[in-house]
């Protein structure tokens, strides 16, 4: 690596295409849409009335499928990935790398005259056997056992997978052990849904609902990201091998006149952002929202709400479509939460809801405090956040999103809810005895005769709330650009479940005469015992850090700390209730996790060393040198101008070398030691070194990219 190397892939970006925009009409549209899934609408074709009206109940209504209909659907399913080119079925599954996985068989099979036949069997459609041993299991399985088995999820379409030269039917399954226990993410996400969906029927019932349709929790999911040139890309060590930069002192300029936000698109963006639409509709993706976000080269794309556990494949398939199209396009799609220090980093904001396919019980319709349904959702889910914030916590902890949380609009680690004026002012009516009215929205004129007046929302939003209502949803802004949706929505969809079955459980005993009695005695008990969790106020507030403490809201910045609530007894005690998680699955993906992030700060700390001591020192000595060599050659002819300039930058270099040597030398020892907290002080401390050293170093000499190329030259 080199400055030449460097330049020579600016001049290369500079000089290169601005890529091919394509034209997307309507008809396109509506007939490329879900072209590549295999849904109800499209097997319906392939299968008999009988089998598929099976088939139908097990996705809509979550019943068990009838063993008996297996080789029909896996006949239909073959047929139909033959018709799209596929030659290889895999069972596509989420395990706990946080990444998806899949193995790859072919369709052909010998038959008796040692030629092939095409066949897949409901056998090979219902389970798969992956290798288990070497996915991390926290302890569940050793390397001598390697047994585990992939598990047909019905309930999420299959789809079709397309690469450069081959295609393949990819069918979402469950993750689990040779004794039953969940090696991945949606294992726990379906249990979780499962049990949610039963409170929301009892409590229906229980306001003497009766077509309420079928429950359901819903997700729409906002996902950011960071593009940059791949030429770049390639000569950054640290992104390619830890998804960050380590090292880079900040430019002049960067999002401080907020003009990227928002901003109009560049014509090499926009052509990346239609082949992803494109690609994302053909998979029934319905990516809704795409623009500029606060940070230079930074972005975001936001798909439209679907049921919960579609939503969460949906969005595992949204940023395994946004890296491979960057890459055709000739950029690197970075998910890191924070691939670049100083400005926004990356989330993905979770929205999240519960209602039935006929209502959303978090919708507080025109008047809240005549909304008793709505009400008692409410009160449920802050019930819910309260009493596990520590878990919520524990569902968006990791290294690269310690990075982020706590600055540049990422909410702080302390989780409260955000409600807004009106929800406030009604829920402390019920305290004191019952709402009896609700603050009204006005209209907002902006005084302009042409422009009509517009309808103001009751409530302003709150980017620096970990979780805030937004109108009929709760947006969980706390987790990761880079981390899977099913973590957080297990917890929130199990603790929810728990409120709600302790409401239901309430009103199910007391006489219809006396429910709207005991209903405002459960919700005054609520708000009155868990009323602390909700702050409206400014999050990042010092003040706010003092307030929560006093409140007792548990406060845990750094991922080993936040993890700790995952084995709590009052967690498990919870996940276990509801079949979610045992605590031998809990205390398994404890190992898990601390094992990830001591590994990836290792990784960081390892990398972080060899750049200083390769990369780093040797240009910041050759600047010295050559410093020194033209004070000499000043000196031998007597030549005093400038001279002293040059010796107290000579010296300011090497008090910096002399720094760098020893920073290296600490990060080494503590890199030896495997110490995560010491490996994070030591980077931190080389990094100002480095940093400083760039800002002295001739750009002739500089061999990494700077922030002002990564961030603007694309």
């Amino acid at each position: 690596m080199s400055s030449f190397t460097r330049k020579q892939a600016i001049a290369s970006i500079a000089a290169g295409s601005t890529g091919k925009q394509l034209s997307i009409g309507e008809a396109n549209i509506t007939e490329l849409y879900g072209d590549d899934v295999l849904s109800l609408r499209v097997i319906r074709k392939y299968l008999s009335g009988d089998v598929f009206e099976k088939l139908e109940q097990t996705v809509k209504e979550g019943t068990s499928l009838d063993p008996a209909i297996a080789n029909d659907v896996a006949q239909a399913m073959k047929e139909w990935a033959l018709s799209k080119g596929a030659s290889h079925y895999t069972h596509w599954f989420q395990p706990l790398t946080g990444s998806t996985a899949e193995k790859h068989d072919s369709f052909i099979e010998v038959d008796s005259e040692e030629g092939v036949i095409l066949k897949f069997s409901g056998k090979n459609l219902i389970v798969g056997e992956p290798d288990a041993s070497s996915f991390p299991s926290g302890g569940l399985r050793s390397t001598f056992e390697a047994r585990g088995y992939t598990a047909w999820d019905p309930t999420s379409p299959a789809f079709i997978k397309r690469a450069k030269n081959g295609t393949t039917l990819c069918i979402p399954t469950a993750f689990c052990s040779y004794t039953g226990e969940a090696l991945d993410k949606k294992t726990p996400l379906l249990r979780s849904i499962q049990a949610i969906n039963i409170h929301i029927k009892r409590l229906l019932k229980c306001f003497g609902e009766k077509d309420f349709g079928y429950p359901e929790v819903t997700l729409g999911a906002e996902q950011e990201y960071f593009l940059m040139d791949k030429r770049l890309f390639m000569c950054r060590p640290d992104l390619i091998q830890a998804g960050r930069t380590l090292f880079g002192a900040a430019p002049a300029k960067h999002q401080q006149l907020n003009d990227h936000y928002f901003g109009a698109i560049k014509p090499r963006i926009i052509a990346f952002m239609a082949e992803v639409d494109l690609e994302l509709w053909k998979l029934g993706i319905p990516a809704k929202t795409r623009h500029n976000e606060v940070a230079p080269a930074q972005f975001e794309l936001a798909a439209m709400f679907e049921k919960l556990n579609l939503a969460v494949d949906h969005n595992m398939m949204i940023m395994e479509v946004l890296e491979q199209i960057a890459d055709r396009h000739g950029l690197v799609c970075l998910m890191h939460e924070k691939p670049f220090a100083g400005i926004n980093g990356s989330g993905k904001h979770n929205n999240w809801s519960i209602g039935t396919d006929k209502m959303n019980l978090l919708k507080p319709g025109k008047d809240p405090h005549q909304n008793a349904i709505f009400l008692t959702t409410l009160c449920a889910t802050i019930q819910a956040v309260d009493k596990y914030g520590d878990l919520l916590r524990v569902s968006t902890a990791s290294a690269g999103n310690d990075c982020r949380l706590g600055g540049h609009e990422a909410p702080p680690a302390i989780i409260s809810i955000f409600l807004g004026e009106q929800l406030t002012d009604v829920i402390e009516q019920i305290e004191k005895g019952g709402a009896k009215t609700s603050k009204k929205s006005a209209e907002l004129r902006i005084g302009v005769d042409a422009i009509p007046s517009l309808p103001r929302d009751t409530t302003d939003r709150n980017r620096t709330s970990p979780f805030a209502f937004t109108g009929n949803k709760f947006e969980f802004r706390a987790p990761g650009s880079n981390q899977s949706c099913a973590e957080c929505n297990i917890i929130l969809n199990t603790v929810v479940a728990e409120a709600l079955d302790e409401i239901s459980t309430k009103l199910e005993k007391c006489n219809k005469a006396d429910f709207n009695e005991t209903l405002q005695k459960i919700l005054q008990k609520i708000i009155k015992d868990h009323k602390r969790i909700i702050f409206n106020g400014d999050n990042y507030s010092p003040a706010w850090v003092k307030e929560a403490k006093k409140r007792g809201l548990p406060n845990a910045p750094e991922t080993p700390q936040a993890l700790k609530a995952l084995i709590a007894e009052k967690n498990i005690k919870v996940l276990e209730k509801y079949k979610v998680m045992s605590s031998t699955e809990a205390h398994s993906r404890y190992e898990v996790f601390m094992d990830e992030y001591n590994t990836k700060v290792q990784i960081e700390g390892e990398l972080a060393l060899n750049m200083s001591r390769t990369m780093i020192m040797p240009v910041a000595i050759r600047q010295q040198s050559k410093i020194v060599a033209n004070i000499a050659a000043l000196n031998s002819v007597n030549i005093a101008a400038g001279v002293d300039a040059q010796v107290e930058k000579a010296e300011r270099i090497g008090d910096l070398i002399t720094s760098l040597a020893n920073y290296n030398n600490d990060l080494e020892t503590a890199a030896k030691a495997a110490n995560a907290k010491k490996i994070l002080s030591c980077m931190k401390n080389l990094r100002e070194a480095a940093d400083a050293l760039e800002e002295l170093v001739s750009d002739e000499y500089w061999p990494l990219p700077k922030y002002a190329e990564m961030l603007f030259v694309y």
